[in-house]
């Protein structure tokens, strides 16, 4: 048997923000598995900030996206025939699918995803990449401690939204930074102490109202003027955690650096960057603590999930930075 397949492929690299030129979609066919492999129906696909930055063709933690190839991305769906033992037909799994409307794979990097725990949208989400770049940012590079100020930048996003739960769950007064009035009303329904309209303006007036003893731990998702903001909020002994940018991610010229470099200094600060595959072989602990959370109300997932199948791809990409989402931004299939 085979499978008639969409897919979308990278056809040039984009200058700035992608557009219609970027993408090639093309149908393909998917033959039965081989020994080893499964077939998997894609039925939900993530879409990351970190996308972006795989299309650019620069050095990086994570070889980009070839001219021709499918677009990577991590997606979850049901496999519809396997010849690997360790998936049957029925499985819903987790893994890099790309996006595409079958995946024919060796079983490397798949993941059988838990329904009575959490929706496979969640698995995406608060107990997928995101929730482990959360978790292991923010304990880990952050070295989080009870009862501390942290300030998380993009925190109506997958990310951002968890680090603002996670850290509430430790104690701390956590102050969320989004933009727009729906946005920020859900950070104060899912804990935050204090927020932040980037929209508004005068971010650095505004952290000093929200946080006037300084903040310990910023999780930083954007960068430019609300890191340059954290910079000279910080107290003593604080922790920078670098995650991402998103602010400057479709710049055609490089961003300028932090201007407030120098409180690292004054406050003996750091400024860490990491990459959340390094804790790989420390996910089950994340997804452990991270599902107790969820059972007992502590973390709220919450996922905005557009619809339109794999040719609505380039226009949900988009999506992610104008802000269409609140909680994981999700295709469906």
């Amino acid at each position: 048997m085979t499978w008639s397949s969409t897919e979308v492929r990278l056809a040039q690299r984009p200058d700035g923000y992608p557009d219609e030129s970027t993408w090639s979609i093309e149908r393909t066919e998917v033959p039965d598995p081989g020994p080893g492999e499964l077939v998997v129906k894609v039925q939900h696909i993530s879409l990351d900030p970190a996308m972006r930055g795989w299309l650019n063709d620069v050095r990086s933690y994570i070889p980009p996206v070839g001219l021709g190839e499918v677009m990577r991305a991590f997606a979850a769906g049901e496999v519809v025939a396997s010849n690997n033992d360790d998936f049957a037909v029925g499985d819903v799994v987790s893994g890099v699918f790309g996006v595409r409307e079958y995946a024919l794979c060796d079983g490397q990097g798949v993941t059988r995803l838990d329904l009575d725990v959490a929706p496979a949208t969640t698995w995406l989400g608060a107990l997928g990449m995101p929730g482990m770049t959360a978790w292991f940012g923010l304990t880990e590079v952050g070295r989080l401690k009870d009862g501390e100020t942290v300030l998380v930048s993009a925190a109506a996003g997958a990310v951002g939204s968890t680090v603002l739960q996670i850290a509430k769950a430790r104690g701390c007064r956590v102050v969320g930074v989004a933009g727009g009035p729906e946005k920020v009303a859900w950070l104060k329904e899912i804990g935050a102490d204090a927020t932040i309209d980037y929209k508004q303006g005068g971010v650095l007036k505004q952290l000093r109202s929200a946080a006037p003893e300084g903040v310990d731990v910023y999780f930083d998702n954007v960068g430019g003027e609300v890191l340059d903001a954290a910079l000279a909020n910080l107290r003593r002994g604080a922790r920078v955690v670098i995650c991402g940018a998103i602010a400057g991610y479709n710049e055609q010229k490089l961003p300028e650096g932090p201007r407030r470099y120098m409180s690292l200094l004054v406050f003996r600060a750091s400024m860490t960057g990491f990459v959340v595959m390094d804790y790989e072989d420390r996910y089950p602990e994340a997804v452990s603590a991270m599902s107790k959370m969820i059972a007992d109300g502590t973390l709220t997932p919450r996922e905005t999930v557009l619809e339109g199948g794999v040719e609505a791809f380039p226009e949900a990409l988009l999506g992610l930075f104008r802000g269409v989402n609140t909680g994981k931004l999700l295709l469906k299939l």
